[in-house]
């Protein structure tokens, strides 16, 4: 799998985690950023991947977060993820 899709799926696993909070419900998340992100292990066809993610800090509708993929037990990757909160129009 390639990395960028491994990112991909930790920003969107986080955007359900904050938009499932009352204060975010009816907003739009959006994916700023990474940060200090490492690859750790390749992902490859018939591995589970499993998505870890933690809100640290939300501030003013921009956030801050950090995700990890694991197969198997072991890190394929981890960083942080920026976010920025909006209306839907």
């Amino acid at each position: 799998m390639p990395g960028v899709l491994i990112i991909e799926a930790m920003a969107q696993a986080g955007a359900v985690a904050v938009l499932s909070l009352p204060q975010y419900q009816g907003k739009l998340a959006f994916f700023a950023g990474v940060d200090k992100v490492r690859f750790r292990r390749p992902v490859l066809p018939g591995d589970t991947l499993r998505l870890e993610v933690t809100l640290e800090k939300i501030r003013r509708n921009v956030g801050r977060g950090s995700g990890r993929a694991l197969v198997d037990g072991q890190v394929a990757c981890e960083g942080g993820l920026l976010f920025a909160m909006g209306d839907i129009v």
